[in-house]
């Protein structure tokens, strides 16, 4: 890696570190003049604008025919966002879950990875498929403004003082900034990063998957754990599945209507990766009711098996003779394990929710 790329991913992660500060105080000030919930503007107006970079680079690489990137970006960044983002802002602080995302969102979250799955089952993504992504987040959208304007217990009714043109063009100046600033600081570190990974001599699935990926979701990481460090929980949860749902419906959708012919799908990505995008948006649905608060050591575990993915993509595209092993005794030992845990934790947690609605029944009849 040359000194230059050591200097662009260096201005790349403070410009990511101040325009995520920017973005989450435009974002939450926002909601508080617009009478509109933190977790709406979470799920949309952070979410999608955190997920410009994997838009812009995904158009880019389909464009120029590099389907791998284009689809490792997309299905890199979604595990990313849930395991490292989620798991990272729950060892901050505890994510408090809203209900309505439990109940909504998550699901949808899930049915899309699925839709994606499905849709590349043939080998590649056609651009009528694409339309259709592309037509269910226009849907997902206007849902989610008649639901933030019909939903009372969501809306918080703003300060009368707040609501002034020089308030909302100064939080949405903040929101802009935040923006352009968070965009211009993933271009320069993926460069850098893709730079030297391509040093490696590894293959551009790997790339998409982990380097482009992970820095194309730096903006997530920055404005989620500054959302966490500054209290506002629904900000950082909603914006790591709404940016999963901006990444499948639209990111996926508009690459498949530009590239020439469709977005090729790889079998190795169909084979592990889609499946384990769908895994750990499946993990999340009990993980959330557990409480409907995501806690330090489930953080805990994400993270953890962020960094084992990670591991297992190393070693196999360094065709690692220790690759065995590891796959076995994730497979065997760790996967039961911790399905074991958190299945007897939400069990817990539903019984004594029980217990505690019978004992409110017993009060009031008394």
């Amino acid at each position: 890696m040359s000194l230059v790329d050591v200097v662009l991913f260096i201005v790349g992660l403070g410009l990511l570190t101040l325009g995520g500060e920017s973005l989450v105080r435009g974002a939450s000030r926002l909601a508080a003049t617009l009478g509109i919930a933190p977790v709406i503007v979470g799920l949309t107006v952070v979410a999608f604008g955190t997920s410009a970079p994997e838009l812009a680079v995904s158009i880019f690489s389909a464009y120029r025919g590099q389907a791998d990137i284009a689809v490792g970006n997309v299905v890199g960044s979604n595990i990313f966002n849930i395991l490292f983002i989620l798991g990272i802002s729950a060892l901050i602080t505890p994510m408090v879950v809203a209900r309505r995302i439990v109940r909504f969102d998550v699901p949808l979250m899930i049915a899309s990875a699925l839709a994606l799955f499905f849709a590349g089952l043939n080998g590649i993504i056609s651009r009528w498929e694409g339309l259709i992504l592309v037509a269910g987040l226009v849907a997902y959208n206007i849902f989610m403004i008649r639901q933030s304007r019909a939903d009372k217990e969501l809306a918080e009714e703003g300060d009368e003082a707040q609501k002034t043109p020089s308030s909302l063009a100064s939080n949405l100046m903040f929101i802009l900034i935040g923006l352009v600033m968070l965009v211009v600081g993933s271009d320069f570190l993926v460069d850098s990063a893709v730079a030297f990974a391509r040093s490696l001599g590894v293959s551009e699935l790997i790339i998409g998957l982990t380097i482009v990926a992970a820095g194309t979701s730096l903006p997530e990481v920055a404005a989620s754990i500054v959302a966490a460090l500054r209290g506002e929980r629904d900000i950082a949860v909603g914006n790591v599945i709404g940016s999963n749902l901006f990444n499948v419906l639209s990111v996926v959708g508009i690459c498949s209507t530009v590239a020439p012919n469709g977005l090729p799908v790889s079998d190795v990505a169909l084979r592990f990766d889609m499946p384990v995008m769908i895994a750990v948006s499946v993990a999340c649905f009990p993980v959330f009711l557990n409480g409907f608060v995501v806690r330090r050591w489930e953080g805990g575990v994400f993270v953890a098996y962020y960094f084992a993915y990670t591991f297992y993509l190393i070693l196999k595209a360094s065709h690692h003779d220790a690759l065995p092993a590891f796959s076995n005794v994730m497979m065997w030992f760790v996967l039961p394990i911790t399905v074991l845990t958190l299945t007897v934790t939400f069990l817990f947690t539903l019984q004594r929710r029980r217990l505690a609605a019978l004992a409110r029944l017993l009060r009031n009849r008394e």
